[in-house]
């Protein structure tokens, strides 16, 4: 079974990403894997805080990634598996890569803003021949109807 593996973040287009690849898996026989990941940044402080910060953002994620999964359960019929990481994002993304064989394609969603920077995706593309898997973007601001014509 082809798995897709689709970055959860705060951002617009993370929404498109996750349909295409639900979608896409739908139809294929495949899955969905849900990477969210932890960074450094959001947890700067001291051991006992860390801890506390750590379990609200793991909190913050599931509640983020069910929002997802219901729909993903109801519209296309595909269970997705949440994975929750802590480091940087583009390092952890080649990491589950790396650990999961299964893993046929990285979706990830794209600013559909002239000039926006992606760090995760400068990153993979750096390292693109490398990933074992293509790298499918999703521009965020391409319709829902469109994306259902598309997979």
């Amino acid at each position: 079974m082809r798995k897709f593996l689709v970055l959860l973040d705060d951002s617009r287009e993370c929404l498109n990403a996750m349909r295409f690849a639900a979608m896409r898996a739908a139809s294929t026989g495949g899955a969905v894997v849900v990477l969210a990941v932890i960074s450094a940044q959001e947890i700067q402080y001291g051991l006992g805080v860390a801890d506390v910060m750590r379990a609200e953002i793991r909190e913050r994620i599931e509640a983020h990634f069910e929002v997802f999964a219901k729909w993903m359960r109801d519209r296309p019929k595909v269970e997705p598996e949440l994975v929750i990481r802590e480091g940087d994002p583009a390092e952890e993304l080649m990491a589950q890569i790396g650990e999961d064989p299964l893993i046929g394609v990285v979706v990830l969603g794209i600013s559909a803003e002239k000039g926006a920077k992606n760090p995760v995706i400068t990153r993979l593309m750096r390292d693109a021949g490398a990933l074992g898997c293509p790298i499918t973007l999703v521009p965020g601001d391409m319709s829902k109807e469109r994306l259902e014509a598309i997979t």
